[in-house]
């Protein structure tokens, strides 16, 4: 195979937050230009792809847009999904070997409901592209790992009822930083317990204590769970010039972590040093996906990097054992937790959309079956650009059987007669169709 990776580029020239916000067009540009001036694009390891435009049905498979998800989005989202999924082409037809998605909007704050935007995310692009790689190609088992500053609090709600995708998110911890979640005890729900691990770092954490993670465990957990492909949330603001944590990888702790975990595609989601990082880091990450020299990739300026605290490792073991023991003791937890629940568990979430000043309660219910079962979203949001809404969903994963299938009908069509909310939808994941009663 002459082209190891495969590279597809969208800056979203005509979508923007507003003027001078961190997530802007510069994030790509600065980098493009980069590997351009190293000759990248040059090298036959290296093939350039086009985005393509998603269809409305991928973003259903993982949303359920309030009123719809197209009232919500911009022709942007759909060609930053379509990024990712044109990625996943390539990787899956054997055309390369491995694929970075470079592209904006970014989507690892979007959770399964979406009222608009937050984090600078409206729909999850990742989320987007494992329901299409299911659907596609029959994906079934799938690890994630999210190399984003922020906890990808967005990811871990479409995934926390999947137990078969491993979602890892390694982070600064949620006491000091954006959205403030991200703790181990988030775990996912109990059929999925143990698939979802948080691991909250120290501020300061650098590259040691990030390496001494990821081969103290996020490599054993990865090996132990065998997953048919590994996608990186490639987001960078950890590196020590992001104006928006407290960090301190380099460009070269982020190329050696990528050599390392080999994910076989990578989708850019957050870093904001536009200058002094993202050229660099995103350069080490392509060669080393590549499978080039990325030995001599070193940031202009390393006058601003400060010494890892002493603390940082020994959290890093804390986690390692805590962690650890969560992941590989889930089986026997997941049936002591699904014994204790007597069929339905359920959960209320509070959620805040800091870009637009939503207020959200959620009330989420599942009904277990040996299919699997099926779950349940009440959502009520406060301020949306539509006014305050509500909806009644249903959501039906891959493997509901018909008698589950049944059972939510009848549910979603006793709540319509209630007169309680303004939308009642049914989302079917395997089609990305979205009924409303």
């Amino acid at each position: 195979m002459t082209n190891t990776l495969g590279l597809t580029f969208f800056p979203a020239f005509d979508w923007y937050l507003s003027p001078g916000h961190p997530e802007r067009q510069e994030r790509l540009l600065y980098t493009r230009d980069q590997l351009e001036e190293e000759g990248l694009f040059d090298c036959p390891e290296i093939k350039e792809y086009r985005p393509r435009i998603a269809k409305i049905e991928d973003l259903q498979r993982a949303h359920i847009g309030v009123p719809n998800i197209a009232r919500l989005i911009t022709p942007a989202h759909l060609t930053s999904a379509g990024g990712c999924l044109v990625a996943a082409d390539a990787v899956m037809k054997k055309e390369v070997k491995r694929a970075f998605a470079l592209v904006r909007p970014p989507g690892h704050h979007a959770m399964r409901v979406v009222h608009g935007i937050r984090g600078f995310c409206t729909v999850n692009i990742e989320a987007i592209m494992v329901e299409y790689l299911r659907s596609t190609y029959g994906i079934k088992k799938v690890a994630v790992v999210d190399t984003d500053v922020h906890h990808g609090d967005g990811s871990q709600d479409v995934f926390y009822h999947d137990p078969n995708t491993l979602y890892i998110s390694f982070h600064q911890d949620g006491r000091t930083l954006y959205p403030g979640t991200g703790f181990p005890d988030e775990a996912g729900s109990p059929a999925a317990w143990g698939t979802n691990i948080n691991l909250p770092l120290l501020p300061t954490t650098g590259d040691e204590g990030l390496h001494r993670l990821f081969d103290g465990l996020i490599r054993p957990m990865l090996d132990d769970f065998q997953p048919e492909i590994v996608i990186n949330s490639a987001g960078q603001d950890n590196h020590f010039s992001d104006p928006l944590a407290n960090m301190q990888i380099t460009a070269q702790g982020y190329a050696r972590l990528a050599d390392k975990l080999k994910a076989d595609i990578a989708v850019l989601e957050g870093g904001y040093s536009v200058e002094s990082a993202l050229p660099y880091v995103n350069t080490g990450i392509i060669l080393a996906m590549a499978g080039m020299d990325y030995s001599h990739v070193v940031e202009p300026d390393l006058s601003g990097l400060r010494p890892q605290d002493k603390r940082c490792n020994a959290r890093v073991d804390e986690l390692i054992n805590q962690s650890g023991e969560i992941y590989f003791k889930r089986e026997k937890t997941q049936k002591e937790l699904l014994a204790q629940c007597h069929g339905v568990w359920s959960r209320k979430k509070h959620i805040y959309y800091d870009e637009e000043g939503i207020r959200e309660e959620q009330v989420e219910t599942i009904r277990y079956c040996d299919c699997g079962g099926y779950f349940t979203i009440k959502t009520a949001a406060e301020g949306t650009r539509f006014g305050d809404q509500s909806a009644f969903i249903v959501c039906l994963p891959r493997t509901a059987c018909e008698h589950c299938r049944s059972m939510a009908h009848d549910e979603a069509l006793k709540e319509k007669k209630t007169g309680k909310w303004m939308y009642v939808l049914v989302q079917d994941i395997a089609t990305g169709e979205i009924e409303e009663l």
